[in-house]
């Protein structure tokens, strides 16, 4: 049988990289007493598998893992048991049964939900004007940028990309494809929209935070948590 849990990093926590994670969860499932399920061979590991890294520095509210289990404790125990045996910087906060034969997270994700505010000390004069000139920006027919591989570089419109985007008080809202057919970085939306002012993108300007991540059902953006269903 095979979970979704979704979970949190927040703090200090989004220093860690996606390889520290993956360990950190082998670690806490083991602390919890969890029955899980190991593969076959010389070396055994758990079988387990995240459905996206997330770029050092960001914070999320909605990161998802896989995993397979030989048997189940009650869901809220299960939720208490990896709570109890966790740091406070990651929390999960919610799990649920997948279906006998379901994708996993990984190969289902289509897109992402962005949260980006200004940081402290760095807020523009008039915070929510900023940000209307972002969006102005960001309904353009085309944004045309060098968009940079680990293969090679070349220049894309990455306005297709951008599913959405919107204001909410000084913080900007962004729902961009995210997945391996198509993939968007926040921070390259931001830097397309200071040099199209002629202006150096400043990294360390906004907080990011991923608030949550979808897959695509009839052209229809569906939380990866809600492709199972919670247990007793």
């Amino acid at each position: 049988m095979r979970i979704r849990v979704r979970f949190e990093k927040q703090g200090i926590s989004r220093f860690m990289g996606h390889l520290d994670v993956m360990r950190y969860f082998q670690k806490l499932n083991r602390r919890a007493g969890l029955d899980m399920k190991y593969s076959a061979g010389f070396s055994p590991h758990q079988e387990m598998s995240f459905a996206t890294p997330l770029g050092l520095g960001i914070l999320s509210r909605a990161e998802y893992v896989d995993i397979e289990m030989n048997s189940l404790p009650p869901c809220a125990e299960l939720i208490e048991r990896m709570n109890a045996v966790s740091i406070p910087e990651i929390r999960v906060n919610d799990a649920v049964l997948l279906p006998d034969g379901a994708k996993n997270a990984m190969s289902l994700l289509a897109a992402a939900d962005y949260r980006l505010t200004f940081r402290e000390g760095k807020e523009p004069e008039d915070p929510a004007a900023f940000i209307d000139e972002i969006l102005a920006f960001l309904s353009s027919e085309s944004i045309v940028v060098l968009k940079e591989t680990k293969k090679s570089s070349r220049l894309t419109d990455i306005r297709k990309e951008i599913r959405s985007a919107s204001r909410e008080g000084s913080a900007l809202l962004m729902t961009l494809d995210t997945g391996s057919a198509s993939n968007l970085k926040p921070e390259l939306v931001l830097k397309s929209f200071f040099e199209s002012r002629g202006e150096a993108y400043d990294p360390f300007l906004f907080e990011t935070e991923r608030t949550e991540l979808y897959g695509e059902e009839d052209g229809k953006l569906v939380r990866l948590i809600d492709y199972g269903k919670h247990w007793k």
